[in-house]
């Protein structure tokens, strides 16, 4: 599926059935939109979605700020220290 309107927006998305075995299938879709917004930046968005959920990236989302280093220590020492439980 593609449009575009007359006030400049543009979308497109396609869906792919892929086969996980003999019995089962999925679909994964790929899509973008572009348009302009009220304060006249453009606007891209490209997206895939899955099994695992929506997945979409764009310059204009929040990104989450870096793991500190103490907690990435804490992390690396839990993996190679698993619990006996």
């Amino acid at each position: 599926m593609r449009y575009e309107t007359d006030n400049g927006i543009y979308a497109q998305e396609e869906g792919i059935v892929r086969k996980i075995n003999k019995d089962n299938v999925d679909i994964l879709v790929l899509g973008s939109f572009l348009y302009t917004s009220p304060e006249g930046k453009e606007v891209s968005l490209k997206y895939t979605a899955d099994e695992n959920g929506f997945h979409p990236q764009g310059d204009h989302l929040p990104t989450p700020p870096p793991i500190p280093p103490q907690i990435l220590r804490a992390l690396e020492w839990i993996a190679a220290h698993p619990s006996n439980q």
